[in-house]
């Protein structure tokens, strides 16, 4: 962010809490932002402690961020209803809306804090260049296959071998990379399908690169993330690395609202993660990770839908560093219907529970560290709590219209998609990426984030109560 891009962030964010303390009147707004200034203060403080110190003086106040972000919204409420200025219905209203943004709200200062570790990362020269073996795993890509290796083909590193996994196609996809052998690139073909999991380990099997690095075949990986990753690797502690998806096909609504959900989810979430070294998802579309290191833990389980959360939390669970990047760039073809936009993340949020489940001990033992005291708490906010305060949302506010209080309703929907609309703002604006996309901030207050919000809580009931099976679906590409 250049200097002139925070001041007129900062002007932005007056005018924009100015216009709030209008909508939702009185002393309101400023009890609510005073408690989340010092919460957000205090957290941010003794974050800075536990990662300079890379010991537990910070822990036990980041051990209590999952919690807050609960019980501090409900303290709100209560206030607002003690004080009258909400009537009860007005007060489930604000306090289920709180707990979807407060989380949001703790962890803003502390992605401003890493963006600024960022920046003294990248002030780091670049000592050596270790071999790294690109697995890429295709199963019926014929439409995305070629492109994918083209990209990989033009990456910008010296030492690098690419290997293509058809796992056992009906289609064009063996041959289409088969043309590419001339080129240098390996292509093992499967006869019959094993699944994504399996066929990233056959593909390791001939891998002969000190770093490992998964690409999706509908992903394309930018020139310069290969120098990115091996930048961080030189830190001897960090074992895998996780490049920034973003998305490539902004063609429609359901393609614009992902690619701004993948900013958000990128720029905010994950730098919290970064700074402790517990960063939960290695994306499947870019991951980086050291050879002797998957074969320690013993490569992908094929007994989750998503194996990049099941390697990664193998990973943190045995006590390695897992970062993140923002300057590794990887762009990924996203659904393009709502339909496939379903299948795709009921197939996501089912495996999270799934590897949730697997994972359980995680919650119950402290030796896991940051990961039990951050990330699992914090994937579990997000999966099943956040999912919940959504319903009462929605029936508050039927209920709030219903009532004659649909003014007063509005107002206080209004002020959220204000909160909203700046967090996405210094999101965006972090990663340097298109200010248009804040236009649809809106509907991650009511509309898109409800429909996410559904298929979690439907994917928990499907995992949990029904206990279905669930399978790999397929989704339409365009290419």
């Amino acid at each position: 962010m250049t200097w002139k891009k925070i001041v007129a962030s900062g002007i932005l964010i007056f005018c924009e809490t100015m216009l709030i303390a209008y909508l939702i009147p009185g002393i309101l707004v400023w009890i609510c932002l005073a408690i989340g200034a010092a919460a957000a203060a205090y957290f941010l403080f003794m974050a800075r402690i536990a990662h300079r110190s890379r010991a537990k003086e910070g822990s036990k106040a980041i051990n209590l961020l999952p919690a807050l972000s609960i019980v501090l919204p409900f303290i709100y409420g209560w206030l607002t209803l003690y004080l009258g200025y909400a009537s009860l219905i007005l007060a489930i209203l604000l306090t289920s809306l709180t707990i979807e943004f407060f989380s949001n709200f703790l962890a803003l200062p502390l992605s401003i804090y890493h963006k600024y570790l960022e920046g003294e990362l990248a002030k780091v020269k670049l000592g050596y260049w270790p071999s790294i073996s690109i697995i890429v795993p295709a199963r019926n890509e014929e439409k995305v296959i070629e492109r994918c290796i083209k990209s990989l083909l033009e990456i910008d590193y010296p030492k690098k071998e690419i290997i293509v996994v058809d796992d056992g196609s009906t289609d064009k996809t063996y041959w289409l990379a088969k043309k590419y052998s001339s080129r240098g690139v390996k292509i093992i073909r499967r006869k019959r399908a094993g699944g994504k999991s399996v066929a990233l380990n056959t593909g390791m099997l001939l891998a002969r690169g000190e770093i490992i690095v998964t690409c999706d075949a509908d992903s394309v990986i930018s020139r310069d993330a290969l120098k990115a990753i091996v930048k961080r690797f030189q830190d001897p502690t960090i074992t895998a690395v996780a490049g920034n998806v973003k998305v490539l096909n902004r063609t429609n609504l359901v393609t614009k609202c992902q690619a701004l959900e993948y900013i958000v989810n990128e720029n905010i979430y994950r730098r919290v993660f970064d700074i402790f070294g517990v960063v939960p998802v290695v994306p499947g579309p870019l991951a980086a990770f050291r050879r002797r290191v998957l074969r320690e833990i013993g490569l992908y389980d094929k007994d989750t839908l998503t194996e990049d959360f099941d390697i990664t939390v193998k990973m943190l669970k045995a006590g390695k560093v897992v970062q993140a990047l923002s300057n590794a760039v990887v762009y990924t073809e996203a659904p393009t219907t709502w339909r496939d936009f379903y299948r795709q993340r009921l197939r996501w949020n089912c495996g999270t529970f799934q590897t949730l489940r697997k994972h359980w001990n995680v919650f119950r033992h402290s030796r896991f560290g940051f990961v039990h005291m951050l990330t699992f708490p914090y994937v579990l906010l997000s999966m099943l709590f956040i999912p919940f305060a959504s319903v009462f949302t929605i029936i508050s506010l039927i209920y709030a219209v219903l009532s004659g209080q649909g003014l007063q309703a509005l107002y206080v929907m209004a002020g959220f998609m204000l909160l909203q609309a700046t967090y996405s703002l210094l999101a965006i604006q972090m990663d340097d990426e298109d200010l248009k996309l804040v236009i649809f901030s809106p509907l991650f207050v009511i509309g898109y984030k409800e429909i996410r919000n559904f298929i979690k809580i439907k994917s928990f009931l499907d995992v949990f109560l029904f206990k279905k099976e669930m399978r790999w679906g397929r989704i339409k590409r365009i290419g």
